[in-house]
């Protein structure tokens, strides 16, 4: 018997396709030819479909975490590939799924003598290809990159019936941070890029670490007051001295450097140790430079300050209304500590993981003169 239709890929289908078609014209109107194919709602439909059945099953007790990509093996590099494709059938996905659940190996999908087919797997994908990813049992996130070598975009999350299409018209939002527009795809401008681009993998890696944490982005120390600290308790328990400068110094590096192996698993290895300070009680303390001043931070109501009662909360997806709630309602002390430091120090950026994989950006909004507290978890699956 054939497995019975999951609802939400038809819900989702044509909207994913369009995503593409618009973004694949863009593309080709700028002169660009490192391009992914652009899908059919029917092929996106059936591969969402198959994912989905097959993150239900269980292989040896564990649940299948398997990324399909949509592309031809001609245009997919140096390409593993079966001599016998196989059929797009949730059942040799889930088998398949322990050779392949390492990060960035997908397996590939296409449409051969009128059927779906896996026909192997591959390391490399063009830019703006369709990529399907299954996070965990009924969790899938649809996505792409904007470089074929970039960070990835995700474009809609699919939880059991729950579908959350991401809103890319946040990044117009008056105050929104560049962390947020660097996830949404937008091109951050050359004086900001790169470092915008760490905060998002600092997030990640905090969200991955899964024992909640609070990371704060201070000013830089070097001529600046600090001023931070007339909101945290003193003495603090780790505090560094002098400034850890090893994220710092890599994003130093010249450009040509940076586009080395060595130096992404450097970065990769200096990111995930500063995520796992803030896996220790407290906050985590970094300059605007990333230079590292202190972990295990007690945050504290800056004196003569107002507690902070309010704040601003969006989340990124299509039909989410703004709404004005207490910071009890976003999360616990982490989320309360984080809000109250921002609105002291609004100069300040606070990121916050919970265990249940929540995510929080909170900074001072001026425009609305409030913390304005931005959900990414979707964002960063």
């Amino acid at each position: 018997m054939a497995d019975p239709a999951y609802p939400a890929a038809r819900t989702v289908a044509e909207v994913v396709r369009a995503h593409f078609a618009r973004h694949l014209t863009a593309a080709r109107l700028q002169g660009r030819i490192d391009l992914g194919p652009e899908p059919e709602s029917a092929d996106i439909e059936a591969i969402i479909d198959a994912a989905f059945w097959a993150s239900l099953r269980r292989e040896e007790g564990v649940t299948p975490t398997i990324s399909l990509a949509l592309l031809p093996p001609s245009a997919a590099g140096q390409a593993l590939t079966f001599a016998t494709r196989l059929p797009l059938r949730p059942a040799a996905l889930a088998k398949l799924a322990p050779a392949v659940e390492r990060p960035g190996i997908h397996l590939g999908v296409w449409r051969e003598a009128g059927e779906l087919t896996v026909w192997g797997t591959t390391r490399s994908i063009p830019a703006f290809c369709f990529v399907l990813e299954v996070i965990g049992s009924g969790l899938l996130v649809i996505k792409h990159r904007s470089e074929p070598f970039g960070k990835f975009v995700n474009i809609a999350v699919l939880e059991g019936d729950q579908v959350k299409i991401v809103d890319e018209r946040s990044s117009s939002i008056p105050d929104c941070p560049g962390m947020l527009k660097s996830l949404l795809g937008q091109v951050i401008p050359a004086d900001g890029g790169e470092s915008v681009n760490l905060l998002v993998h600092l997030a990640a890696s905090m969200r991955a670490h899964k024992r909640g944490g609070a990371l704060l982005v201070v000013p830089n120390g070097s001529g600046v007051p600090s001023t931070w600290r007339e909101s945290i308790v003193e003495p603090i328990l780790y505090d560094v001295e002098p400034d850890f400068s090893e994220l710092a110094d890599l994003m130093r590096r010249e450009s040509a450097e940076r586009r080395t192996h060595e130096w992404q698993d450097d970065l990769r290895r200096a990111v995930d140790a500063t995520a796992g300070l803030t896996a220790v009680d407290g906050a985590t303390i970094v300059s605007r430079h990333y230079d590292l001043l202190a972990f295990g931070a007690k945050i504290a109501r800056r004196k003569s300050h107002p507690q902070v009662e309010k704040v601003l909360l969006t989340e990124p997806i299509e039909g989410h209304q703004p709404q004005v709630v207490t910071p009890s309602q976003l999360g616990g002390t982490r989320h309360l500590s984080a809000a109250q430091f921002v609105q002291d120090q609004p100069d300040t950026l606070a990121l916050v993981a919970s265990q249940d994989g929540k995510f929080t950006v909170f900074l001072w909004s001026p425009c609305d003169n409030i913390v304005h507290a931005h959900r990414i978890e979707a964002l960063l699956l």
